[in-house]
């Protein structure tokens, strides 16, 4: 794979790059959050990991312009800001993945992995349920008229419930197959991301019914009824 490591303390970018290269992975580096976010658009790698605190332009930002210039390049935060709202500010901006420091490179790897593996499509390329379309290659999903890109985490949750409409799935086995975690009961993961998709998809469809329906205590499932 073809991975853009953004960081800027050097004795951490050699520790990754050597590990990375010696999975057989080819490396690029950018030293800032400028050159991290031009890397990103120019979208030449297959997955970015990304840090948080780099100079000229930090984490957060680089994220947030990323997503908003449409890219669909998988990122993974590594950082040492470890404190759960930094973490969910990170998965609310798009981040695919979130690996705190200090971290051993081989759950690093497994993560990346493990992503690309959600990344490459199979060969069904497009999922349909009722009016609601998901294109596996685009991770563009559309409900009525409102077409919106998600992010990795977003089109798989979707994906998930689309896999059988109407059963009903609860956060442990959502934060199982989206999240690769077992159940926190601390964390909102699930929550943050159904609202992310919510807000995506019903923008400009304020009389029509969200195509995920919660039910109380249990969990979620995809609209059967529209």
């Amino acid at each position: 794979m073809k991975i853009l490591l953004i960081e800027d303390e050097a004795k951490i970018a050699e520790f990754v790059i050597q590990g990375l290269r010696l999975a057989g992975h080819e490396v690029t580096h950018a030293q800032d959050g400028e050159l991290g976010l031009a890397s990103i658009i120019a979208a030449q790698h297959d997955v970015a990991i990304l840090d948080l605190m780099l100079p000229k332009l930090d984490g957060f930002e680089v994220l947030q312009q990323a997503k908003a210039a449409a890219s669909q390049m998988p990122i993974i935060i590594l950082s040492a800001k470890v404190d759960l709202p930094d973490r969910l500010k990170g998965f609310d901006l798009g981040a695919d993945d979130y690996l705190p420091k200090p971290f051993f490179v081989e759950e690093l790897l497994a993560r990346i992995k493990l992503l690309a593996k959600r990344t490459v499509p199979d060969e069904v390329q497009e999922i349909s349920v009722g009016p609601l379309t998901l294109d596996v290659v685009t991770r563009h999903a559309k409900w009525f008229e409102m077409t919106a890109l998600l992010s990795q985490r977003e089109f798989s949750l979707l994906a998930y419930l689309a896999r059988s409409p109407g059963h009903i799935y609860s956060r442990q086995q959502i934060l199982k197959h989206v999240w690769d975690i077992n159940f926190d009961p601390e964390t909102n993961l699930v929550d943050v991301c159904v609202r992310r998709i919510k807000l995506k998809l019903d923008r400009g469809n304020s009389n029509r019914p969200s195509p995920i329906e919660s039910v109380r205590g249990v969990g979620y499932r995809l609209r059967l009824e529209f």
